[in-house]
């Protein structure tokens, strides 16, 4: 019995060192499957974050360039601004003189319809109409000033 006993138990460590054996494999290859998706995992996560990092830098290059277009417009926008501004101002400083030359052109006429001058109407026109003309054309070599007291020189 101590034989029979004996091989049993012989036999029982044969099994359980090859079932500890298949038990090992199993589980290294397990283990070597875990690795092998864990590196295929980190590879796809490596992958992820580079596409990632990639589509950051292009948005960054396309802000980039629609922010140099916004400056390049805005720019743009400011040098017409200021054109049209000193366009603007040249437009009032002749608004200013025209109408200065108006008020001083009726007061000739007021001046002459008063005192009439000896001449009849037409000619008071005439004569207006000869000193706004010799006014227009001098004022283009005297800084476009307006002639004053033209009715006080017509009065002598």
């Amino acid at each position: 019995m101590a034989s029979s006993s004996g091989t049993s138990s012989g036999s029982l460590e044969l099994q359980n060192s090859g079932f500890e054996e298949d038990l090992q494999k199993l589980m290294d290859q397990k283990k070597r499957k875990r690795m092998i998706s864990n590196r295929e995992s980190a590879r796809r996560s490596r992958l992820r974050k580079q596409k990632q990092l990639d589509d950051l830098m292009a948005k960054v290059a396309q802000f980039g360039n629609e922010n140099n277009q916004i400056i390049t417009r805005m720019n743009f926008t400011t040098q017409l601004y200021l054109n049209i501004e000193a366009e603007n101002s040249i437009l009032r400083a002749q608004t200013a003189e025209l109408s200065h030359r108006l008020q001083s052109l009726n007061e000739i006429l007021n001046f002459l319809n008063a005192n009439n001058g000896g001449y009849g109407i037409e000619e008071n026109y005439s004569i207006a109409e000869s000193a706004y003309m010799n006014q227009s054309c001098n004022s283009h070599f005297v800084n476009q000033q307006p002639i004053v007291g033209m009715a006080d020189f017509l009065h002598y």
